[in-house]
């Protein structure tokens, strides 16, 4: 039964079509990158911009090779190294976040903009769910105010079993009772 509270969030609407996206999103990034490049003295490029564009169509996490792969399926000519790079850039001025889940690998959201929300990690197939609760962020908020804690921010991230994995270990299980044990 789902939880009415359990709203899923994210970026839905997006897919790897930048044309998809409205312009003004593209436009607010890239300006909130110059900005940062403009504090701190350096250049931009037309690499970085690539990775900004292909992040922001990607509309889920991402690693590196898999965001370099998709700029290369596009026929950009930006090398693996430009794409890390670029990626540490942008989590440093507020346009992505760098999320480990779990099985070792470094995974990027594009977060410039988006609402808080936290995240369900299957760890038979790795899907991630993103979903906002406000009951939860009411609680986190109580506990931390019980222990006297100033919260700045948190992350929260629920491991197990997606729907279609639950499923299918549950059919093996009765396949295979003698595996259950």
């Amino acid at each position: 039964m789902e939880n009415a509270n359990l709203a899923p969030v994210g970026r839905g609407s997006r897919n790897r079509i930048s044309s998809t996206l409205k312009m003004s999103e593209m436009e607010q990034a890239e300006i909130q990158l110059k900005g940062y490049l403009t504090r701190h003295q350096m250049k931009d490029s037309r690499g970085r911009r690539k990775v900004l564009q292909a992040l922001m169509s990607a509309g889920r996490h991402v690693t590196t090779e898999e965001l370099h792969a998709e700029i290369k399926q596009a026929g950009e000519q930006t090398g693996i190294a430009t794409v890390y790079r670029a990626l540490n850039l942008f989590c440093h001025c507020g346009l992505a976040e760098r999320r480990q889940f779990g099985d070792g690998q470094a995974r990027y959201e594009f977060t410039y903009q988006v609402k808080h929300h936290d995240h369900l990690i299957c760890t038979g197939c790795h899907t991630i769910i993103e979903f906002k609760n406000l009951e939860i962020e009411r609680l986190q908020k109580e506990v931390a105010q019980k222990h006297h804690f100033m919260m700045d921010h948190h992350k929260m991230e629920i491991y197990g079993l997606c729907k279609a994995c639950a499923a299918s270990l549950r059919r093996h299980l009765s396949a295979n009772p003698e595996t259950a044990s």
